[in-house]
């Protein structure tokens, strides 16, 4: 489901779903009608593997599109949420760090131009994934080295944080930095242990990591 106040953005990312072959169960312009289709999908028992939505939309084009977001992950925590924004806004991005980043995204809207990065988080959201633009991650990550918390990570485990941050996992890591899984691996071990996190367990601590790295 897409939903977008712009018509020009709206049906070309229908034509473009649909032509790399995802059926497009509804598109409309407001968070409210978004919310209505999805209930309804709901009663029939159809609902979408993942939601795009925009994050200003009538009738104020402040935060609709957040709201709608945060409610459809409390709602249908099945549904994944991809968030376009026409600017980087930190709060909104880390409001949807701070719950639970599975199936979550946050791309700038110059990122859809780039079919195959759009594609690809769109199709990890889908599935449970997290999918968090590379610009967004750098702006979020701006601020003074003096209360920066992250100053014993060397240079290639910021990186391999970053990726993370991104919402790649190790395997993709792996690829991207063109170094062995295994390194990978122990570059996150080292980064739970420097970050203190070492006594907890399994998602949580990747996830810990992501929000302490990110300031929120």
């Amino acid at each position: 489901m897409l939903a977008d106040d712009s018509t020009l953005l709206r049906e070309g990312l229908v034509r473009l779903l649909a032509e790399e072959g995802h059926e497009i169960a509804a598109a409309v312009a407001d968070a409210d009608e978004l919310i209505a289709v999805l209930e309804r999908a709901g009663r029939e028992g159809s609902q979408p593997d993942a939601v795009v939505v925009d994050v200003r939309m009538p009738p104020t084009h402040t935060d609709e599109g957040l709201r709608a977001a945060v409610q459809i992950r409390e709602r249908w925590p099945g549904v994944g949420v991809l968030v376009l924004s026409q600017y980087v806004e930190r709060r909104y991005a880390t409001e949807l760090l701070t719950d639970d980043s599975e199936g979550v995204g946050y791309l700038l809207k110059d990122r859809v131009v780039q079919v195959d990065e759009f594609l690809d988080a769109l199709e990890r959201v889908g599935a449970g994934q997290a999918a968090f633009d590379p610009e967004v991650v750098r702006q979020l990550l701006m601020r003074s080295s003096r209360s920066d918390p992250l100053g014993t990570l060397t240079a290639r485990e910021r990186e391999v944080l970053g990726q993370m941050a991104q919402g790649h996992t190790n395997a993709a890591i792996a690829v991207r930095l063109h170094i062995s899984q295994s390194s990978v691996e122990k570059h996150i071990n080292a980064i739970f242990e420097k970050l203190g996190l070492t006594g907890t367990s399994g998602y949580s601590r990747r996830v810990l990591a992501v929000l302490r790295y990110l300031g929120t």
